[in-house]
């Protein structure tokens, strides 16, 4: 029978959290919700016969979403080149 709680006394420390750049992330699946976005266009005329005009306005958002987390993304992390506060310097 496996245990669905950890006493406090028996946790863990929680580990570090990763330092992940999610910048190549964001823009390879804007890329991606592009290329569907002209895709969808393309076949606009079959996609409405079919009922699937929606599909337009699913990467319309996509990409909407993708913009909106790149835009937090450069704001919340500093460019590689700035100092930062947790990488002790010379002294």
């Amino acid at each position: 029978m496996s245990r669905w709680y950890v006493r406090s006394a028996d946790r863990r420390p929680d580990p570090a959290p990763m330092q992940v750049d999610s910048r190549p992330l964001v823009r390879a699946m804007l890329g991606l919700w592009t290329v569907l976005l002209v895709a969808a266009l393309l076949l606009h005329d079959r996609l409405e016969e079919s009922g699937r005009g929606w599909w337009v306005w699913t990467a319309v958002a996509g990409i909407a979403l993708g913009l909106w987390g790149w835009r937090w993304l450069t704001r919340a992390r500093p460019p590689d080149d700035a100092p930062r506060d947790d990488v002790a310097g010379p002294s």
